[in-house]
């Protein structure tokens, strides 16, 4: 089985929070876009926090003018289908944070989307300026997790964003 590869982050050099999520779906994968599934409230939530809407290019450029970034704990793994659970954790290649952070200094939190991508980070990355930072699990976005409606995921991820991008 083919290898799925996630994509570059939406980061630029003023971003102080960094969302990740574990790997983009096929969905996500077959539109170049992340969250792309029209079930997943990602992009619901972010247009309720900070007013992200109109096409792709617009909300991500709405995410960079609140400086959030986004990217995913993979650079590639196996996994069939989209569902976390079935990442093939033997075949998993890890994003370089040691990188990503020193090219993005003013990163100081990190909201986990979902505890899958929380797993991935903390078994798998290892960084002395990664340990510095405000690290926050936050309820999945996928359709995957039911357990929770929407107005709950979304008073979740407000009251953590607003934390993350408090100044130390």
């Amino acid at each position: 089985m083919e290898k799925s590869v996630g994509f570059p982050p939406i980061a630029n050099d003023s971003a102080r929070v960094l969302v990740l999520g574990s790997l983009p779906s096929r969905k996500s994968l077959l539109d170049k876009e992340y969250y792309a599934h029209p079930q997943n409230v990602f992009w619901p939530v972010m247009r309720e926090i900070f007013g992200a809407a109109g096409n792709y290019e617009e909300r991500c450029a709405c995410l960079l003018r609140h400086e959030v970034a986004v990217w995913d704990v993979l650079q590639a793994s196996v996994r069939p289908g989209s569902m976390d659970a079935d990442i093939r954790q033997e075949t998993a290649v890890v994003n370089d944070f040691d990188v990503f952070l020193e090219q993005h200094p003013h990163i100081q939190g990190v909201a986990f989307n979902g505890k899958t991508a929380e797993k991935l980070f903390r078994d798998s990355v290892v960084s002395h300026r990664a340990s510095r930072l405000r690290m926050l699990s936050l309820p999945s976005t996928s359709p995957a997790y039911a357990a929770m409606p929407f107005a709950g995921k979304l008073k979740r991820w407000r009251s953590g964003m607003i934390w993350l991008r408090q100044e130390n």
